[in-house]
């Protein structure tokens, strides 16, 4: 596989997107930078873009994406990273709702979308991550059921825990596209 114009780029506050991103990396030979330190993300022929899911947001993709001047000869494949399982359908609706809000339409329509499960420990979090998540769990804690969503339910199982979700296995799939 050429892997000349090839970029990982991933956004990841917490890490594990970086180890997935750190893990595809190996396995496939493509550089993986953080979507920090990307230079001209025009140079590149397939865009693999590794986020983290925060506040229903897709951390650092919005801001890579819009520099992206001719999609037209471009393969783009999108990958979040979040809590919540990522077979739920209803979560994987409101996740690709989120990421049509924050890409333009043909970015949306022409990229190959994956969702993997991450972790999260509280002991790590920041002052406003912390926050925003205790915030949000008062909020969602006492919902009924039927009115919880994926990603409320993962929240409150793991409020105030440390877990860790990643399996590289799931990697596979977004391997075979990339090799596709």
């Amino acid at each position: 596989m050429n892997i000349e114009n090839n970029v990982i780029i991933y956004g990841s506050h917490y890490g594990t997107t970086k180890q997935y991103a750190e893990e595809l990396s190996k396995t496939t030979n493509i550089p993986a930078i953080s979507f920090e330190n990307i230079k001209n993300i025009n140079n590149y022929n397939k865009i693999i873009y590794l986020g983290g899911l925060y506040a229903g947001g897709v951390l650092g993709m919005s801001k890579t994406l819009k520099k992206l001047n001719d999609i037209s000869d471009k393969t783009i494949i999108l990958v979040t990273v979040g809590l919540a399982d990522p077979t739920d359908e209803k979560n994987i609706n409101n996740i690709r709702n989120n990421i049509k809000m924050q890409v333009q339409k043909e970015i949306f329509e022409k990229a190959k979308i994956f969702h993997l499960r991450g972790g999260i420990d509280y002991s790590k979090l920041k002052f406003a991550h912390k926050t925003m998540m205790k915030l949000l769990y008062n909020a969602v804690k006492n919902l009924p059921a039927e009115k919880q969503t994926a990603e409320n339910r993962a929240m409150i199982e793991t409020y105030n825990k440390k877990v860790n979700f990643i399996d590289f296995s799931d990697l596979d799939k977004i391997i075979n596209e990339i090799q596709n």
